[in-house]
């Protein structure tokens, strides 16, 4: 299975289509969204071509194939509009080569506060806008996928590409890789 990973959409009608095209290109089979679709959120400036109708209407068209997860900025309201679920605090996704992807979108499980894993297991976060990766405690892997819409500390606007172990992190502009890891 093909995944793109992404997260932190924050009701940008411009960047959710972005990430719609590169989701198209790559032909992955799932689209796992770590939250934060709709709304902005207090702190964050409105990103670029805010429009919530917009984005659910255009995430709603390719809803067979998302799995998606509560962000910290996502609510019930926000449900009524989605056609697929997105209210739960984390999905447990099968990576193969016997390992479990743990997506979630960070302000409950983070580098910091890890649910239980196991070697070669993989926690998926968003939340923070800046893409990284790290070994956690029983050699599980962190992974943050960056934000579609508000990336921070100078991070480009990012996804992951996750195939066969392999991750990759894409600039959501260029398509061009800037990070990878292989998971064993």
């Amino acid at each position: 299975m093909k995944y793109i990973i992404a997260s932190d959409i924050h009701g940008s009608a411009f960047w959710c289509d972005k990430l719609l095209k590169a989701f198209d290109e790559e032909k992955a089979d799932k689209l796992i969204l770590l939250g934060d679709l709709l709304y902005h959120g207090p702190r964050n400036p409105f990103p670029k071509d805010y429009g919530c109708p917009a984005v659910f209407a255009a995430l709603n068209a390719v809803k067979d194939k998302i799995v998606c997860v509560r962000g910290n900025c996502d609510s019930e309201v926000d449900q009524m509009v989605l056609e697929f679920p997105m209210l739960a605090d984390y999905a447990l996704i099968d990576g193969g080569n016997g390992h479990t992807l743990f997506a979630t979108h960070g302000h409950l499980y983070n580098e910091q506060t890890p649910p239980l894993l196991k070697k070669c297991d993989v926690l998926l976060n968003g939340h923070f806008h800046e893409p990284r990766h790290s070994e956690i405690v029983n050699g599980a892997i962190y992974a943050n996928c960056g934000s579609v819409a508000l990336p921070k500390a100078g991070t480009p606007h990012s996804y992951i590409v996750y195939e066969d172990g392999v991750m990759l992190w894409k600039n959501l502009e260029t398509g061009d890789v800037f990070d990878r890891i292989t998971i064993l």
